[in-house]
């Protein structure tokens, strides 16, 4: 049966694009990092925490018109039935079903299995043509649980109190995952934010997500700082601005941090192996249990998986879509 979706995730019957990388009359939006959410469209379907994060990322006139749909509610479009899942990537981030002429397409979006008190439960969604990603789609990519790598920084933090930490984090998503993973640690010391985190974070906890105490670090005395724990940009810990912390150890928080080249390129002392995305096992796991005959694979390290499909059984081939920036965005 010849797909309803082109291979660049437009939905034909409808003319409606998934995460289009230009302005287009119709989006649908899996979630709000910037290389799946953009300014301009015409007409905007999403989840309503991603309609949130876009308007106050974005402004509030950032697309013609938004229609907020709810997980698990379905909505028809003409002949196109469309309703989202949650793919547990960041708050609100979902899943795209598509239904039409008894076919059922899935775009995953960006996603992960593993559980995260900020985001909504990845929810598992049988279909006919599985569109998933891969940006750690290789078998090297296996991550350890983030509870370890939370301990393993507390358990430094403890050892050298009269240094700062400051954790490299991008400001929606993996910001707050790192703060919700050490509270369920039981970290319950304020935590310190540099200024571009403050107004993501304040969104979060409109939206139901407790974070505990948040303070930002401007004007805080240098002494002050010691022992704590600070969440910044990835930018931000390599510039003038982490100079201004008591003998700082820089961290950052990410899949690639696996990656050792990767973390010293990036000035990182302490890599904390943190990802929003599936891992490899995550990946095979999600693509046997749809059940899709058909696999298309996009972002990042699509030739592995496709080929694990193939030995599978199953039809695949990669995606080169212009919006996906090789795994290097905000959310890895």
């Amino acid at each position: 049966m010849t797909p309803f979706l082109d291979r660049d995730l437009r939905v034909k019957p409808i003319n409606a694009f998934i995460d289009p990388p230009q302005p287009q009359a119709r989006a649908i939006i899996t979630h709000g990092h910037a290389d799946h959410a953009r300014s301009g469209h015409g007409a905007v379907l999403a989840t309503p925490d991603t309609i949130a994060i876009m308007k106050t990322r974005y402004g509030e006139d950032c697309a013609g018109t938004f229609q907020a749909l709810e997980f698990g509610v379905p909505l028809q479009v003409d002949d196109v039935q469309i309703t989202f899942f949650p793919a547990g990537h960041i708050l609100g981030s979902a899943q795209v079903l598509l239904e039409h002429k008894g076919q059922r397409i899935v775009v995953t979006g960006d996603y992960k299995t593993r559980p995260d008190r900020t985001a909504q439960p990845f929810e598992l969604v049988k279909c006919d043509l599985l569109v998933t990603e891969a940006t750690f789609g290789l078998p090297v990519f296996q991550h350890p649980d983030p509870l370890d790598e939370i301990q393993r920084l507390l358990r430094v933090a403890a050892a050298h109190p009269e240094r700062a930490y400051v954790i490299g984090c991008y400001a929606l998503g993996k910001a707050q995952r790192v703060i919700s993973l050490l509270r369920e640690a039981g970290y319950e010391r304020p935590i310190y934010l540099h200024g571009a985190m403050i107004r993501l974070c304040a969104l979060y906890e409109e939206r139901g997500i407790a974070l505990g105490e948040l303070r930002h670090s401007l004007d805080v005395p240098k002494a002050e700082l010691a022992g704590q724990i600070v969440i910044a940009p990835p930018s931000a810990i390599k510039d003038r601005w982490s100079r201004r912390l008591p003998d700082p150890v820089l961290a950052g928080a990410s899949g690639w941090m696996s990656v050792k080249q990767r973390a010293r390129q990036s000035g990182v002392e302490l890599p904390l192996i943190i990802s929003d995305h599936a891992d490899w096992n995550e990946l095979r796991q999600t693509i046997t249990a749809t059940e899709a005959e058909t696999i298309w694979v996009t972002h990042g390290r699509e030739d592995a998986l496709v080929y694990w499909c193939q030995q599978q059984g199953r039809v695949a081939e990669p995606l080169n879509i212009e919006a996906y920036e090789d795994g290097e965005e905000e959310g890895e």
